[in-house]
């Protein structure tokens, strides 16, 4: 029985599995796993940690892709008070030092794939007591320890540390390092867990209860999180599968493969799928559109956008497949979780980019004054409610971010918006993107939108580039439709007719891909070099020191 006074969510889970002990918590290929089977390999798995010498909220990284073993090893640092760190297995090895440095990592978990970067790394990594390696035993190097091995050995159930739990205990989300060197968001387990259930429409009591995790006795909903588990977007949308009882399921490919995604929600009989944005909307929908029947997806009752732009015409296209699911294009951020959705079902209106605040939300000013709805003005998301605690080992970013508003505690991450007269709002894009023009303000998302409209445009990218006129000037780079051409002056006309004519861009650039980090966001630093770099080439072969533009 729960009797703690604030929501831990070894305790949840723990929970659950008592109730579900034989329905399927994981499957993974043709591999599946049950609540009562996952509890207790996560038990041995914490047991071991703390036999290890590892203390109470000490480290444990995750570095593999996605398998039910990375939220078996987070369900074990849940239970033994340790601290998970998601790992971004595309990192190089000084991506990975810093990493593990900075979190204080104690312990790795991680994939036999990964087996030649943790030996490289592992003799500057002094502070890292265990390396402990998925796969084979038999293959398994002296210097680490079987991960099957420790999951096999016989444990009681409900392991619990000397030092027991707490609803402070923590989960350390790094960021993606967009804005600069990843940094560690640091979540308390109680805060974390109300934000997350009322993010997913559920309504839990502010102190643990008994009757909530009771509530209804049948099977949970079954997800596919589509994008790596080291991000928040995938990781959190399985972890509030889990916590209504619901079963996760993971694809072991190790890239994305639209195909195998489609043909495991049709085989695993999903209901909610999660994606991000375009970058994945846009290969399903080429399979899907290849072979319209091949899919029955009318099982399906939930597609999960985060993490990047999801456009107009794809979220149209979409629901003509998906037809009877809600299609929610999720705004939010490590440091703020949910701020706010936009619900799209078949048949009625689609927008692109306009949301609906949750109810802790504000867009303030530069003086912290709500912005006007239908004043045209712009101003930044703020949101209150259950929040992290800030930054780990970063008093500074923490102090920047995490702002008090009228004796209240709000985080104010960089997303500008502005906010229209029915109150809904538009989102404009991050403030470190931001193009200032002549005087003007460009938000690179929105002049994206308004390109990826065009008929002969795949993908796209908007940057700003140094201009001596402007200060800086618009510069489009576009990924075209197979046996399409550029046609720079059409597409510059395009924007015109859709937005002010300083968005516009002044040079339009044709390019085979669209660079994205692993998380589906745009790639702007790269992006823009490549800008500068062809700008720069073509001023060359002109024989000129004037902007190409």
């Amino acid at each position: 029985m729960i009797a703690a006074a604030q929501w831990n969510i070894a305790d949840v889970w723990e929970q659950l599995a008592a109730r579900r002990a034989e329905q399927t918590a994981f499957c993974h290929g043709s591999f599946e796993l049950s609540w009562a089977g996952w509890s207790q390999r996560a038990d041995a798995l914490a047991a071991h940690l703390v036999a290890a010498g590892l203390e109470r909220q000490s480290k444990v990284a995750q570095y593999c892709r996605n398998r039910p073993e990375y939220l078996e090893a987070v369900f074990a640092c849940f239970k033994a008070g340790l601290v998970p760190v998601n790992t971004n297995y595309r990192y190089a090895d000084d991506e990975l030092v810093y990493l593990f440095e900075d979190s204080d990592t104690e312990a790795v978990v991680f994939e036999a794939e990964f087996t030649e970067s943790c030996a490289r790394i592992r003799d500057r990594l002094p502070r890292v007591r265990s390396w402990i390696r998925m796969g084979q035993s038999s293959s398994c190097p002296s210097w680490a320890e079987s991960y099957s091995e420790i999951v096999s050995r016989p444990v009681s159930p409900g392991f619990v540390a000397p030092w027991g739990r707490s609803g402070d205990d923590l989960l350390l989300l790094y960021t993606g390092g967009t804005t600069g060197m990843p940094k560690g968001v640091m979540w308390p387990q109680h805060d974390f867990f109300l934000m997350l259930e009322k993010q997913y429409g559920r309504t839990p009591p502010s102190r643990p209860s008994q009757e909530y995790l009771e509530r209804g006795q049948e099977e949970g909903p079954r997800v596919l999180p589509g994008p790596p588990l080291m991000h928040g977007t995938a990781c959190w949308f399985a972890m509030a599968a889990l916590s209504a009882g619901g079963s996760v399921v993971t694809l072991p490919s190790r890239s994305f493969d639209p195909v195998e995604l489609l043909d495991t929600v049709v085989g695993r009989g999903v209901k909610g799928v999660c994606i991000v944005g375009d970058p994945f909307a846009r290969p399903l929908l080429t399979e899907l559109e290849a072979a319209p029947r091949r899919w029955d997806l009318s099982g399906v009752r939930l597609l999960m956008s985060s993490g990047a732009m999801l456009s107009r015409n794809s979220k149209e296209r979409l629901l003509e497949h998906f037809r009877q699911a809600r299609l929610v294009d999720g705004l939010g951020s490590s440091e703020s979780g949910s701020l706010g959705s936009a619900v799209s079902t078949r048949g009625a209106p689609v927008a692109t980019a306009r949301f609906t605040l949750g109810p802790t939300v504000r867009v303030i000013d530069g003086e912290g004054h709500d912005v006007v709805p239908g004043s045209g003005a712009t101003g930044r998301l703020a949101i209150g409610g259950h929040l992290p605690l800030g930054y780990y080992k970063d008093a500074r970013k923490t102090a920047e971010t995490f702002l008090e508003l009228e004796g209240h505690r709000y985080v104010v991450a960089g997303d500008w918006a502005r906010v229209e007269s029915d109150g809904t709002v538009t989102l404009l894009g991050r403030g470190s993107g931001c193009i200032n023009t002549a005087g003007e303000k460009v938000y690179p998302e929105e002049v994206e939108e308004v390109l990826k409209e065009a008929a002969a445009v795949a993908d796209a990218a908007v940057v700003g580039v140094p201009d001596e006129v402007f200060g800086e000037a618009v510069v489009a780079l576009v990924a075209l439709k197979e046996k399409e051409e550029l046609d720079e002056a059409g597409l510059v006309s395009h924007v015109k007719r859709h937005l002010a004519a300083y968005k516009a861009p002044k040079r339009v650039l044709a390019v085979e891909t669209v660079r994205r980090h692993a998380n589906g966001k745009l790639d702007y630093q790269g992006m823009r070099q490549l800008a500068l770099s062809r700008l720069g080439a073509a001023q060359s072969s002109a024989g000129t020191s004037e902007p190409a533009l």
